[in-house]
């Protein structure tokens, strides 16, 4: 393998690692020896200290570790306090909705009350940070529960879920017939 060829060997394996790498294991991956190992990553440390970029080499001991400069973590922290934005689509926030009232609830009681699967729109949720797993039920295969976060009381401005709106009667009734119109039109398809 050429000398550059294998740096960019190196470079792609500790930047996907996210860890240190010993040099042992780097060496076996490109087939050298540690100490021609070493020079390389010695060499890809200097390429980037030589140019203006922001990420460096670290080497720890005898492992070596892709990091991110010193003088860049002023903006690290300001895009880390940057809150993250999120789109809740309709299947999302039928999904929420569900978990919202009826927790503790597991995923199977869910699709029963969707009627779909809902494995994408939990697993959303529970991504941006709306929903958790909050135990498991007492039941064959013991599945997960899940609730709601405070971080869905924050983003949706109650302080607790007993602030959540009440359904009426006559929106529970409209919603049993607006599913129903819904299901016979699936059916028809």
């Amino acid at each position: 393998m050429e000398r550059q060829k294998e740096k960019a060997v190196l470079e792609a394996i500790l930047f996907t690692m996210g860890e240190s790498v010993e040099v042992e294991r780097l060496a076996s991956v490109i087939e050298e020896d540690k100490k021609t190992t070493r020079q390389l990553l010695l060499e890809l440390k200097e390429e980037y200290e030589g140019k203006e970029c922001g990420i460096t080499l670290m080497e720890l001991e005898d492992s070596f570790q892709m990091c991110t400069r010193a003088e860049m973590y002023e903006y690290l922290i300001k895009i880390a306090k940057t809150p993250r934005k999120y789109v809740l689509t309709d299947t999302l926030l039928e999904t929420l909705s569900i978990v919202a009232y009826k927790q503790p609830i597991t995923r199977a009681e869910i699709e029963k009350i969707r009627g779909v699967s809902c494995d994408h729109a939990v697993n959303r949720l529970v991504e941006f940070g709306l929903i958790s797993e909050v135990g498991r039920m007492d039941a064959p295969g013991r599945p997960l529960l899940f609730g709601t976060t405070e971080e869905f009381l924050r983003s949706f401005g109650v302080k607790s879920l007993e602030e959540l709106p009440e359904l009426s009667a006559v929106q529970i009734e409209e919603f049993k017939i607006q599913a129903e119109q819904e299901a016979n039109v699936q059916l028809d398809i």
